[in-house]
C-alpha cells in the first residue's frame, strides 16, 4: 500500500507539471462540475456578497502621522482634520548659561554671575512633512531614486563613483557633475560649489493642491489630556476618538498664530548671521549653520512663550514634564481654514517641535580674570527646541450626509447585499461574505466544494470601480486592504507575501494585491486580491469562512489595530493604516442591477485542479 501511494503521488506530481498544457474551462457550480476522471485545470466564479457598514468615529491617539487640512469629495463630502497635542519639556531646563536660582541669589565669590534677562525674539512651530527616506542599502540614496536599492555599490548617475562614495563625499549621487562647473566629479578637485541639499528628499502624503493658500491657526489647549480613563476609575488607558472637537467644545485659550501660508517643499537652509573678524579669508555668513527638512514653519506669539516658559525657569511648573502638562502649557490646538483650494496633509509629527529663540545677558571678562577694566556685559543669542510628546490626537470632521450611502447601510443591516460599495477612511467600509449571503461558514455551496477532490491553484477576488462616479477619479484610493473583520488580523496571503515594489508608493505585498489598476484609457478600473491561501484553507482544511473587511490603506505593511465606534458602545477592531488615508473608493457591489455593471460585479475567481 505504501508503494502504491508513493507511485500515485509521483504520477500526480508529474501530471501537475503538465497542467499548463491542459484545457481550461469555465464551469458554474453544480452536480456535474467535477465529472472528469482525469486531472484537469478548471475555473469557476464563486458567489460573493457585499454589505455596507458605517463607522461613527475611530481611535486617533497613538497614530504615527498627524492629519491636517481639508478635502472635499463629491460623494463622501467634506473631511476636515485638526491636531491637538501636548508638548514635552525637559525637567528643570536652564535658559542662558546660569541656573535661575544663582541668578536670583547672586554670588559674593563670583562676580560674573548676573541676571541674564532672557528675552524671546522668535518662536516657530515646525512640523516636518512626511518624506520617503527608505534606503534599503544605506548608500544615502532613497530606494525610489536608486538604480539598485539593494546594492550599496550601485551607481545611479553612471559615472565613475558609486552612490555610497558620492554620498560620503557630500556629492550628488544623481549627477556626474554635482557643482555644474563642467568638470566631472571624479576629476573635480573642488566641488565646494555644490551645496548638498534636498535632492534626497521625496515629499509624500500630500493630497490636493500643493499650491493652495490657507491659514494656520494655533491656540493654547485648556483641556488636560489624561492618559488614564476617569470613567474606569483611572485603571485603563483613555482612548480618544476622532469626533471629539476640543475647540468647538470651548477648550481653547490664547490665540498664538493666525498665519496665511503657502507650502514650501524645499529644504530650509539657514546661514551664519555674523562674520568672525579673526578669520579674514573666510566669510562665515556664506557657511550653512542649520538645515531643516521640508516642513511647515509657523511663527507663534513671543509673549506667550516668554510668560509660560522662559520666565518660569527655576519654578515648580518646570520641575517635571507632568507638572508642565498640568500647570504650564497643556497643549496646542492646530487648525486650518480659508483654503484657496483643497489640501490635506499627513505630517511627520513625531519630529514636530517648537523652536524658541531668545537673547540673554552674559558677563565677559575677555580672558582677564584679575582685571575687570575690560570686562563687559554682552547680549548673546540662543535657542531651545521643545518637542511634542505625550498624547496627540486628530479631530476629524466628516460633515456630509449622503442619503444614498445611508440607505445601503440600512439595507445591509436588514441582510440585503448591496449594488454598490462605498469605502472611506474612518467613515464607511465593506463587509465581504464569500459563498453565501446569509451564512459565512455553513452553506450548501461551500459544503459541495469541500466534498470534491480539488486543489486550489489560485483564487482572486476583484472589485471594480463604479464608472458612475468619474468626477471623483482623482480622489480614488491607490490601495485597499482586505482582512478578518472580526479579529482585525490580516489574511495569511498578506502575511506570507514578502514581495516588494519600491517604485510605487505603498507598493509592497504586490502579490496579495489591492493596488489600484487602470484601464486602457488610464482611468481607475479595478482592485484585485490574491487570496489563494485563504480560499484553500477554507475548502481543503475546513478553516472558518469568516467575514472580510474592506478598507482603504495608507501602508500595507502596517497591520496594527485601533478601535472604531460603530454604534452605542459597540466597537470594531479597525486597521490603523486605514485611518491615515483621506481618500476612498466607490465599487460595484454584488447586487448590481444595471445591465452595464453585470460584468463588473465583485468576483471570486477560483482556478482549481480536479484529481
Amino acid at each position: 500500500m505504501k508503494n502504491l501511494d508513493l507511485l500515485s503521488f509521483l504520477k500526480y506530481s508529474l501530471l501537475l507539471i503538465l497542467i499548463s498544457n491542459c484545457d481550461k474551462e469555465f464551469h458554474s457550480i453544480g452536480g456535474d462540475l467535477f465529472s472528469y476522471q482525469e486531472l484537469k485545470s478548471n475555473k469557476l466564479m464563486a458567489p460573493v456578497y457585499t454589505f455596507q457598514e458605517k463607522v461613527n468615529s475611530v481611535q486617533v491617539d497613538g497614530l504615527p502621522l498627524a492629519q491636517l487640512g481639508l478635502i472635499n469629495h463629491p460623494t463622501f463630502g467634506l473631511t476636515e482634520a485638526s491636531i491637538v497635542s501636548q508638548i514635552q519639556i525637559s525637567s528643570s531646563p536652564v535658559f542662558g548659561k546660569i541656573n535661575q536660582s544663582f541668578e536670583d541669589e547672586g554670588s559674593e565669590d563670583d562676580y560674573t554671575i548676573i541676571p541674564e534677562n532672557e528675552k524671546v525674539t522668535n518662536v516657530y512651530l515646525e512640523i516636518p512633512f512626511f518624506t520617503n527616506q527608505n534606503d534599503s542599502d544605506q548608500d544615502g540614496l532613497i530606494d525610489s531614486k536608486d538604480s539598485d536599492p539593494n546594492d550599496p555599490q550601485s551607481n545611479s548617475d553612471d559615472d565613475e563613483l558609486t552612490d555610497l562614495v558620492e554620498f560620503q563625499a557630500g556629492l550628488n549621487p544623481l549627477s556626474s557633475d554635482s557643482d555644474g562647473d563642467g568638470i566631472l566629479d571624479h576629476e573635480d578637485l573642488d566641488n565646494s560649489g555644490y551645496d548638498s541639499e534636498d535632492n534626497l528628499y521625496e515629499i509624500d502624503s500630500l493630497y490636493g493642491d500643493i499650491n493652495s493658500n490657507f491659514n494656520i491657526k494655533v491656540h493654547e489647549l485648556t483641556y488636560y489630556l489624561n492618559d488614564l480613563d476617569a470613567n474606569n476609575n483611572f485603571e485603563t488607558q483613555k482612548i480618544y476618538y476622532s469626533n471629539q472637537d476640543f475647540y468647538n467644545e470651548g477648550f481653547f485659550g490664547e490665540e498664538l498664530s493666525d498665519t496665511n501660508i503657502k507650502l514650501n517643499l524645499d529644504e530650509l537652509v539657514f546661514y551664519y548671521s555674523t562674520d568672525n573678524p579673526l578669520t579674514e579669508d573666510v566669510d562665515e555668513r556664506d557657511n550653512v549653520e542649520l538645515r531643516l527638512s521640508p516642513r511647515l514653519r509657523i511663527p507663534l506669539n513671543n509673549d506667550f512663550f516668554q510668560r509660560k516658559i522662559i520666565e518660569m525657569e527655576g519654578r515648580s511648573v518646570l520641575e517635571s514634564p507632568s507638572s508642565f502638562k498640568l500647570d504650564g502649557i497643556r497643549g496646542l490646538i492646530i487648525q486650518t481654514e480659508n483654503f484657496s483650494s483643497d489640501l490635506y496633509m499627513l505630517l511627520n509629527f513625531n519630529f514636530a517641535q517648537i523652536r524658541i529663540e531668545y537673547e540673554f545677558d552674559s558677563y565677559n571678562n575677555n580672558g582677564t580674570e584679575n582685571d575687570t577694566d575690560d570686562d563687559e556685559i554682552e547680549r548673546l543669542s540662543s535657542s531651545i527646541s521643545i518637542p511634542f510628546g505625550g498624547i496627540r490626537v486628530n479631530s476629524i470632521k466628516n460633515s456630509f450626509f449622503n442619503l444614498e450611502i445611508e440607505n445601503r447601510v440600512k439595507e445591509s443591516n436588514n441582510g440585503q447585499h448591496t449594488d454598490r460599495l462605498f469605502v472611506k477612511s474612518g467613515k464607511y467600509h465593506g463587509l465581504i461574505r464569500l459563498f453565501s449571503q446569509n451564512s459565512s461558514n455553513e452553506n450548501t455551496y461551500l459544503k459541495e466544494l469541500r466534498n470534491e477532490n480539488i486543489i486550489i491553484n489560485e483564487a482572486n477576488l476583484s472589485f471594480y470601480i463604479d464608472d458612475k462616479f468619474k468626477g471623483a477619479y482623482n480622489l480614488v484610493a491607490q490601495r485597499l486592504y482586505l482582512y478578518d473583520i472580526l479579529s482585525g488580523q490580516p489574511l495569511n496571503d498578506l502575511s506570507f507575501d514578502g514581495s516588494t515594489n519600491v517604485s510605487v508608493i505603498n507598493g509592497d505585498k504586490k502579490i496579495f494585491g489591492g493596488i489600484l489598476e487602470y484601464d486602457d484609457s488610464n482611468n481607475p478600473y479595478r482592485y484585485k486580491f490574491n487570496i489563494t491561501n485563504h480560499i484553500s484553507n477554507i475548502i481543503r482544511k475546513d478553516s472558518t469562512n469568516f467575514d472580510l473587511g474592506l478598507v482603504v490603506s495608507s501602508d500595507i505593511n502596517d497591520i496594527f489595530q485601533k478601535k472604531a465606534l460603530i454604534g452605542d458602545n459597540k466597537f470594531l477592531k479597525y486597521p490603523r493604516a486605514s485611518i491615515l488615508n483621506p481618500l476612498g473608493a466607490i465599487l460595484i457591489g454584488s447586487n448590481a442591477s444595471e445591465k452595464e455593471n453585470e460584468d463588473k460585479k465583485v468576483q471570486l475567481e477560483i482556478i482549481y485542479t480536479e484529481y
